[in-house]
């Protein structure tokens, strides 16, 4: 809450006017109300500044003051009566900021002051306020509005109160075309995970700013290094010829202005405001453009589960239950999901993950709450439609009430039917991870989720390849065991699949991890089912600790780098060794359908080998077919240290009948005699090999 006016400067003022006598003329009346006429609020959520508040107040109680007193210090007494009276109404900030014509009616909310018992009406024919409620401070003003027939246009809102009024500019704007963006992402993708403020510093003005002094600090980890949109977008030709067709970059709402450590994007202050470290709504808007232009998508992060401690709402919310507790008592949550799945499990059981406050830090908005629940999801519509977005990732996906997410996911198929959403359940347990995916019904309820990612097969691959189980390094059947269990998910085809992503240690910075079975792992994920999401830098075996060690600045992409490791000419040996492996796979990914859309059929997983074929899907419920018509790729891996020959029986299996195994990838040509074949791979390599010749 802004602290208008002290009491005692008040009290002093007063005290000072006592000796004037005399009510001000009527030539100093009309300048005093004239130089005190409040301007129309503006429409892009600029605050009524605190001193020119002070002022205006100030000047209030000197005018009431020569009103009670008009000829001296010694009028009567019994008309020095205590005087009180509400101010104007005054409006400093609407969310959302703007809409647009043939969405579905919004619910504003309006933040200011002095807003009890304000009445409001528009300006304009074809849009009616269909209801308001003010909360019980008069700061907070929700107001329904009934859009419906009205065609894009600019109108005021007219807030009265007993007090006064105050015109609210708004905007109804025109929807963008599904032409321009709106495609989802699917397996057929690669995702490019960027966190915004460690990849590309495009625009050093916003590095050092006056309304976020001492957050920037490139020699701590925990503040901000000057990522940007304009850095992202310059260096979209990098990411292309990678191979990447989707970027998901990190949040961009407007965070703490005080905290360097907020560099993250995830304890919003302002759901509606973009971070001016990061840039500005152009600029986002901007990159999405370029990203489409280009036949590539943008999913947004996105975080309907908490807000950031210094959030306004915190200590001032705009309805009693807005959060699950308060600053003062809260639950702090827990990662204990299972109970969440477990039908017999009482609610106090899971309480503390869907109802607790993350880190016990960041306050837990109350979803079952439907002024909540319109919020978020109109904040979620509002950055949709502004940035035209291929998707959303929603972040702590296991910590909301599954309820929200259904009407969540209902409300934006119904006005972007090809938008796709992927959840994080930070969890290493298909069974739970699949409980939160759409498509299927628990308890009554399907989430909508296009997918959740595939933290199951990300702690395989770490197991298999780093040894970071308790056990050492884990067989290749762990990964068979993850696999196994795809048929709890409705479309396993689309999970998406990492080897690490911003709250993990980097991949290559693990105890047990080698640049060979880096590239193994990165064999696996540009092969088998599911969507690669590749974390921004692992293509070049970034290293890293834990966070915030594995968020290091990309190599190149900030000024005074001594390193560019953006291009080939800039890249260490290690680097491009690895940059170039991992380009080359999702080269061959690109060129091979089958690799992106079809089904998979595992033909022999052991402790140190894995076999699989990549096969046209068949139609839903069909198995894959013996001697399987159209493209057939082939994948064997061996982990061992030591060279391997695979003994393959393809009877019975999708592969039967063919004679030649054609070279795909680091592999030589391979002969079929009945449906068998001797094939020798490398230690530590994986091969790929082409089964759709000669059938």
């Amino acid at each position: 809450m802004r602290e208008f006016f002290k009491i005692e400067g008040a009290a002093d003022s007063l005290g000072a006017m006592r000796g004037l006598h005399c009510a001000p003329s009527p030539s100093e009346f009309r300048h005093l109300v004239e130089s005190e006429k409040q301007p129309p609020v503006p429409s892009r959520r600029t605050p009524a500044p605190a001193f020119a508040e002070s002022r205006r107040l100030l000047l209030y109680w000197v005018l009431m003051f020569c009103v009670a007193f008009p000829l001296s210090a010694h009028a009567d007494q019994n008309r020095r009566q205590p005087t009180t009276a509400a101010g104007k109404p005054i409006i400093q900030q609407t969310d959302p900021p703007n809409w647009w014509s043939g969405l579905p009616n919004p619910m504003l909310l309006l933040h200011g002051k002095n807003l009890s018992g304000a009445r409001v009406r528009t300006t304009v024919q074809g849009i009616v306020v269909q209801r308001t409620r003010v909360s019980a401070n008069g700061d907070w003003l929700f107001v329904w509005l009934d859009i419906s027939t009205a065609p894009p246009q600019h109108f005021n809102l007219l807030v009265r109160t007993a007090s006064g009024s105050v015109r609210v500019p708004y905007e109804l704007d025109k929807r963008h075309s599904s032409a321009d963006g709106f495609r989802g992402f699917n397996s057929s993708d690669v995702m490019y995970l960027i966190m915004t403020d460690r990849f590309s510093d495009g625009d050093p003005s916003n590095d050092h700013l006056q309304s976020m002094p001492g957050t920037f600090d490139r020699g701590k980890p925990r503040a901000y290094h000057g990522g940007d949109l304009r850095g992202i977008e310059n260096h979209l030709d990098y990411i292309q010829q990678l191979g990447a067709t989707t970027i998901w970059i990190t949040p961009l709402y407007a965070q703490n202005p005080n905290s360097p450590a907020d560099y993250h994007g995830y304890g919003a202050v302002d759901m509606y405001a973009v971070n001016p470290h990061f840039g500005t709504l152009q600029d986002y808007q901007e990159l999405a453009t370029d990203l489409h232009r280009r036949g590539m998508k943008l999913v947004l992060d996105t975080v309907p589960n908490h807000v950031g401690p210094k959030n306004p709402w915190v200590l001032d919310p705009p309805a009693p239950d807005w959060f699950h507790g308060t600053l003062a008592n809260h639950l702090k949550a827990n990662g204990n999901f299972a109970p969440i799945t477990d039908p017999h499990a009482p609610p106090a059981a899971y309480r503390k993950a869907v109802d607790g406050w993350f880190a016990n830090v960041l306050p837990d908005l109350n979803q079952s709450n439907p002024l909540v629940e319109q919020y978020l999801i109109q904040n979620a519509i509002w950055w949709i439609e502004s940035g035209t977005l291929d998707g959303l990732r929603l972040d702590t996906f296991p910590y909301v009430d599954r309820a929200f997410w259904r009407d969540f996911h209902a409300e934006l198929h119904a006005l972007y039917p090809n938008l796709t959403t992927v959840g994080e359940v930070f969890n290493p347990d298909p069974t739970i991870v699949s409980y939160f995916a759409g498509g299927a019904t628990h308890e009554g309820i399907d989430t909508g989720l296009y997918t959740p990612f595939g933290f199951p097969t990300y702690f395989a691959l770490r197991a298999m390849f780093t040894g970071t189980s308790p056990a050492g390094d884990e067989p290749m059947t762990q990964l068979e065991n993850v696999q196994r269990q795809d048929w709890l998910y409705p479309h396993p085809e689309r999970l998406v699949t990492f080897l690490g992503n911003h709250d993990t240690k980097r991949f290559i910075s693990e105890p047990g991890a080698t640049p060979a079975r880096m590239k193994l792992a990165f064999g696996l994920l540009a092969t088998m089912r599911g969507m690669p999401q590749i974390y921004y830098g692992d293509e070049i075996a970034m290293p890293g600790g834990n966070d915030p060690d594995n968020r290091r600045d990309f190599p190149g992409g900030f000024p005074g780098d001594t390193q560019d490791a953006f291009t080939a000419a800039g890249r260490t040996p290690a680097q491009e060794s690895m940059h170039a492996w991992v380009q080359g796979l999702l080269q061959l990914r690109a060129q091979h359908p089958v690799l992106q859309t079809g089904a998979q059929q595992d033909l022999l997983v052991d402790d140190t080998g894995m076999v699989f074929a990549r096969v046209q899907a068949p139609p839903p419920g069909k198995p894959i077919p013996v001697m399987a018509q159209g493209d057939i790729v082939v994948v064997l891996m061996n982990k061992a240290a030591t060279p391997r020959t695979f003994h393959l029986d393809f009877s019975d299996t999708a592969l039967a009948g063919i004679h030649t195994l054609t070279p795909l990838w680091n592999a030589q040509p391979a002969i079929v005699t009945d449906d068998h074949s001797d094939i020798t791979v490398g230690p530590e390599q994986v091969i790929l090999l082409d089964a759709a010749k000669d059938r």
